[in-house]
């Protein structure tokens, strides 16, 4: 049976216990935040995913990077952290706002993480500029992914990375198979998107099975 991190891992348990054995253990903070994640069911990155960001932004010496849901800000600090960057992150609930925040000082990163509150969407439209970031992180509601896209490609320089994250729902993008009714709406609005980023000339972009699967979009 699989436990809470793999919940919503899309890989066999033998790959994913395989995977986390390459990947050193987490301490200190950290793993206090990943104890508190799975106590309050608050959903971060996994941690095959977020090793593999970080190894991202060590490779593309990311200075400015914007997440879009901030949670309890877990992966804002492993992001910042692993490329020394600027992060902007966005979360809409004033409770994991709160601890994001709490976290982001307990960090000593409160000078390097700022938090804005509010609804994604409505947040990057207001964003003024253009290329100003060199990785867009999107871990948000996947209904919203969308709709935040043409801001995201505007904020988004030349050469830039934009990461979804959880794009394969638990399975259900892939195959009808899976799809719960409950979840139809998501699961459409996910391939919609895919489809648009593989139909858009201004981006290329790879679909990587691991965790609960993430897209890496590159901005020609």
């Amino acid at each position: 049976m699989k436990s809470w991190i793999e919940d919503d891992n899309i890989n066999y348990e033998y790959i994913i216990r395989y995977l986390r054995d390459t990947i050193p253990k987490s301490e200190g903070h950290i793993l206090e935040m990943e104890k508190y994640a799975k106590a309050n069911d608050v959903p971060i990155s996994q941690p095959e995913s977020i090793r593999m960001i970080e190894i991202l932004l060590k490779l593309m010496n990311a200075d400015e990077i914007l997440e879009i849901g901030s949670a309890i800000g877990y992966s804002a600090i492993r992001m910042s952290r692993a490329s020394d960057a600027r992060v902007v992150t966005v979360e809409l609930s004033d409770d994991m706002a709160d601890i994001a925040e709490g976290n982001f000082k307990k960090a000593g990163l409160d000078k390097k993480i700022r938090l804005i509150r509010g609804d994604g969407k409505e947040v990057l439209s207001k964003m003024e500029g253009e290329g100003v970031f060199d990785v867009i992180f999107v871990d948000a509601a996947k209904g919203q992914y969308m709709d935040i896209f043409p801001d995201c490609e505007r904020l988004l320089r030349r050469g830039g990375l934009l990461i979804s994250d959880n794009i394969l729902y638990k399975g259900m993008t892939a195959t009808d198979e899976l799809v719960v009714r409950r979840k139809i709406t998501i699961v459409r609005r996910l391939r919609a998107y895919l489809d648009m980023l593989k139909k858009n000339k201004n981006f290329s972009t790879a679909i990587v099975p691991i965790g609960d699967g993430v897209a890496l979009s590159f901005k020609e």
